[in-house]
């Protein structure tokens, strides 16, 4: 019988009974043989520590009796916004103290539009009863009054000029100076529900319609630059502030779609996951993220290149979300719903507040790092992408995933039992948008 041995040099010989065995060490920490799997076990815990600390409501403000419908940020001072209710009332907000510092009645019925006026403490509100007011916080008389034929859905301004636009029937480019309108466009919209401003290429600016359109527009040619019909109507449109040419429509089929103004036959991307109409959409200062808000009672914060939400907010008492905006510094999230109430919430749910420490910040970004590194797999993405949802999201995205299998199985068996080239695939990017023109 042979007895097989594992002979070593004399390098690993003890010289004697007592003495310890000879260990190869790599002292050099970044060959460390275990250093995966501590960077694994920290990420993991990091993760997990993420998800228990993760509380992103902050408060509320209370104060309006009725549904807010519009929000807008103050252009210089963080803490304060403006905030329009249905009933007419216009309340400026401190959000240091969560409190009303301005209360006016500005119009009979809805409060359709609120903007600030850049560099200025004005705003501008407008409303159902067909009248424009400029504002200022120091008096609760307005300023100026501006008015028109028809009830208007929406305002906003020019980021250097002292130009406003409003929508209605049409798109009125406003003077501040003068009582009528010095532009008018359209473009075959019966109503136009929203106006926003590039904020980069300043002249360009963007609208969407009751009939489903989206239509960009430049001030200096005095004509409508393009038009695409989508499948759905267009509620809101945002515009990416560090990307000039890039915008993000909130859409009535549950979706947001991203488009590159100087391609818009497809999307640049499709952003899912609500399982009701997207009233309304934000980007925030960094153009890395923006938030939406829906029809199904919650906010979502989408990264902009990304099809999917990475978070999710709701409460028991939040109604629908009419109008949603991220703050100027892009730490917090305001969303004002049908129950009176604009609530404030942390873009970062385990973000802590208050001031940190350097070993604080030191540990949390490598605790980022780690988390990046290791995001692909299975028990780090399981527990960083699971949310509580409530029952009637969690069932009607159920039905909806169900249903897009059905449509997808059907349109499977049509082509199998089609001649080849009938049926043929449609892209995500591009099955929405029906027609495009210039």
């Amino acid at each position: 019988m042979k007895v097989k041995t594992i002979s070593r040099g004399e390098d690993f010989a003890r010289e004697r009974s007592g003495d310890i065995f000879k260990v190869q060490r790599n002292l050099d920490p970044t060959l460390h043989p275990f250093e995966r799997a501590r960077e694994y076990t920290r990420a993991l815990n990091g993760v997990k520590l993420e998800r228990l600390f993760a509380k992103p409501f902050v408060g509320a403000l209370s104060g309006h009796i009725d549904g807010v419908y519009c929000v807008a940020k103050h252009p210089t001072k963080l803490a304060t916004i403006y905030s329009g209710a249905a009933d007419g009332e216009v309340r400026i907000w401190s959000l240091t103290s969560q409190k009303s510092t301005w209360t006016a009645r500005a119009h009979q019925g809805f409060v359709r539009g609120i903007c600030s006026v850049p560099d200025s403490e004005n705003f501008f509100t407008v409303g159902e009863d067909k009248i424009v007011k400029m504002w200022n916080s120091e008096s609760t008389d307005p300023i100026n009054t501006y008015i028109a034929k028809n009830a208007f859905t929406g305002v906003d301004h020019h980021r250097s000029k002292p130009l406003f636009a409003t929508s209605s029937t049409q798109i009125d480019i406003w003077d501040h100076a003068r009582a009528e309108p010095v532009q008018t466009f359209s473009w075959g919209a019966e109503t136009t529900t929203s106006v926003k401003f590039n904020q980069t290429e300043t002249n360009v600016f963007a609208s969407c319609g009751t009939d489903r359109t989206v239509i960009l527009y430049d001030l200096r040619t005095s004509s409508p630059l393009s038009k695409i019909v989508m499948a759905m109507r267009t509620n809101a449109i945002a515009w990416n502030p560090m990307e000039a040419f890039n915008f993000t429509t909130a859409n009535e089929d549950h979706g947001c779609y991203t488009f590159d103004m100087r391609k818009m036959a497809s999307a640049m991307n499709v952003h899912k996951d609500h399982v009701s109409a997207v009233l309304d959409i934000d980007y925030s200062p960094t153009g890395e993220e923006f938030v939406t808000g829906g029809y199904d009672r919650t906010v979502r914060i989408f990264k902009t290149r990304e099809g999917h939400s990475r978070d999710v907010y709701h409460t028991k008492r939040m109604q629908r979300i009419f109008c949603v905006k991220f703050s100027m510094d892009a730490k917090f999230v305001l969303s004002g719903s049908d129950d009176g109430n604009i609530r404030l919430w942390k873009a970062a749910a385990s973000q802590k507040l208050g001031t940190t420490s350097n070993r604080e910040r030191a540990s949390q970004n490598y605790t980022n790092t780690v988390k990046e590194r290791y995001k692909h797999l299975p028990e780090i993405r399981r527990i960083d992408k699971h949310r509580r949802i409530p029952k009637a999201i969690a069932k009607a995205k159920e039905t909806k995933r169900i249903m897009g299998h059905s449509i997808k199985r059907k349109e499977e068996n049509e082509r199998k039992h089609s001649k080849p080239g009938a049926v043929p695939y449609k892209v995500e990017r591009k099955k929405h948008v029906l027609v495009n023109e210039k």
